[in-house]
């Protein structure tokens, strides 16, 4: 993997940090993969992108962009069309799989339309689903375009509204989420590179759901890999893994995370909840981590998605 006479590029410029809430976030993603791309030999630049991105990258003329962005403006298609217009190749996914697979409600539709298996749903105004229950509870609020869990709230049968850790000053009450069924029993990931599906990492956390705190503090989670499941829901989350990056149209690197309910014995029930066109790059982040266990270091993984980098949406 480190042969340069293998390589495209040679001058890499990472994007990171942003203004959006993942700010802190991209900023750790982004200096682990610029400190991974110098030790793969790469010469690198580290930009904390403002809105004035473009006259930046104009000023810089990378070869290639690793965007290590999260949440809106970064990880939605909008960059992604900007490094379009300069004719910048960049990492991940498109313009159009980007756009999907953030809005959280329309990459529904789409993993519906190829057969897979998805929570019930609905969309409705913030400030509705903070006075009436829209579904029957448990249920999850999101955000319909954040990623990291920002902004998830859990709904349990019996509790009031709006829910206790909620924050008045989050987002205009106008804003769209998404009220979601809560799927009981255990979350798993599926990270895909490339064409490959690579492997099951079960999530335990003292939290009811994955939510900020246990993605990314220290001790937050532990994960356990391969995850200790029936061999039919490992091939079966394999293989909806790879189908849904594929029906996003998506290229790169993404994670699909799930729930399986076991709760009631039997075979038990697999959701695909979401898919993540830029999965986190932080010391405790799950592509990595899966990365390493099928026999590639880190600076391998991040010179692989920088050579897969292009311009096509």
């Amino acid at each position: 993997m480190n042969n340069p006479s293998s390589r495209r590029y040679s001058n890499v410029t990472v994007l990171m940090g942003g203004w959006s809430s993942e700010r802190e976030v991209s900023l750790v993603s982004g200096a682990a993969c610029a400190e991974a791309l110098r030790k793969a030999g790469y010469d690198v630049t580290e930009l904390d992108v403002t809105r004035d991105i473009a006259t930046a990258l104009k000023d810089l003329r990378p070869q290639v962009a690793f965007n290590a962005l999260h949440g809106p403006w970064g990880e939605d298609g909008c960059v992604q069309g900007l490094l379009e217009i300069l004719e910048i190749p960049y990492t991940h996914s498109g313009v159009l799989a980007s756009s999907l697979a953030m809005d959280k409600e329309k990459a529904k539709h789409v993993f519906r339309a190829v057969g897979l298996p998805c929570a019930d749903s609905v969309v409705v105004r913030r400030k509705d689903s903070l006075t009436q229950n829209t579904i029957d509870p448990p249920y999850v609020i999101k955000p319909i375009n954040e990623g990291s869990s920002v902004g998830v709230y859990l709904v349990r049968a019996g509790d009031n509204l709006p829910p206790p850790n909620f924050d008045s000053t989050d987002e205009s009450e106008d804003d769209l989420v998404m009220v979601e069924e809560f799927i009981p029993g255990r979350e798993l990931t599926v990270a895909v590179i490339g064409d490959r599906a690579l492997t099951v990492t079960e999530i335990h956390q003292d939290a009811s759901f994955y939510d900020y705190h246990s993605k990314y503090a220290p001790g937050g989670s532990q994960h356990t890999l391969p995850a200790a499941l029936p061999d039919k829901v490992v091939q079966d989350a394999l293989q909806i893994s790879l189908d849904a990056h594929n029906a996003l149209g998506c290229r790169g690197v993404t994670r699909s995370d799930f729930r399986y309910d076991d709760t009631g014995g039997a075979a038990g029930r697999l959701i695909l909840l979401e898919l993540n066109t830029q999965p986190g790059m932080t010391p405790t982040s799950l592509v990595p981590e899966q990365a390493a266990h099928a026999g590639m270091t880190f600076p391998e993984l991040v010179q692989w998605i920088t050579e897969d980098a292009s311009c096509s949406r």
